[in-house]
């Protein structure tokens, strides 16, 4: 067993239980195998000669009929034997892996593979896609919607005169589009300025 501590903090760190080593460390790792205390160096079963080391732990097979996950009886059995003792089982159902949940859908975004949920999706107002988070903004996914939407806005017919520029052009012509935004914020001034 490790030595616990120092002199001056009996009740902090241990020694590494490895022989060669004996090494201090202020948050050893307690090995569930052997139940010494390690060093990170030496933390892994097979690095500090643990019997546990050979264990290969709990394996699974893939059935290509059903798709389930079949667990090994034994390490040594070969995947051909547990797939016959699956079969013979009668646990085996070939339609089920048919009626499986089809994968969710994905972002339509070019070179985008995150899977479109309740809570990462988003459905653009220019064009009606349903996209991740990632390309919520118009230019990000290539939106059809919006270019024609800020070339209508571009086009748009002149308040006639005497109306006020300012807050009937300025707030609602160009709400989102930042390059008509300057243009307009330049060219007319709002009634709150002195303008017309």
């Amino acid at each position: 067993m490790a030595r616990r501590g120092t002199e001056l903090f009996p009740d902090l760190g241990a020694h590494c239980d490895e022989a060669h080593c004996m090494q201090i460390d202020f948050l050893p790792f307690e090995c569930d195998g052997c139940g010494g205390s390690f060093c990170a160096a030496h933390r892994a079963y097979a690095d500090h000669g643990c019997a546990k080391a050979g264990d290969p732990g709990r394996t699974v097979v893939l059935c290509p009929d059903c798709g389930d996950a079949v667990e090994r009886a034994a390490p040594e059995q070969s995947d051909r034997d547990v797939l016959d003792a699956h079969a013979r089982s009668r646990r085996c159902d070939p339609a089920r892996k048919a009626t499986r949940r089809p994968p969710p859908p994905r972002c339509p975004a070019p070179r985008c593979r995150e899977a479109i949920m309740a809570s990462n999706a988003t459905q653009c107002k220019g064009c009606g896609l349903k996209v991740c988070l990632k390309h919520r903004f118009p230019d990000d996914h290539g939106c059809s919607g919006s270019a024609a939407r800020a070339a209508a806005e571009v086009e748009a017919p002149a308040p006639a005169a005497g109306a006020c520029q300012g807050c009937g052009a300025f707030r609602g012509v160009t709400r989102g589009v930042r390059g008509l935004y300057r243009r307009v914020k330049s060219s007319f001034r709002p009634c709150w300025a002195g303008g017309a």
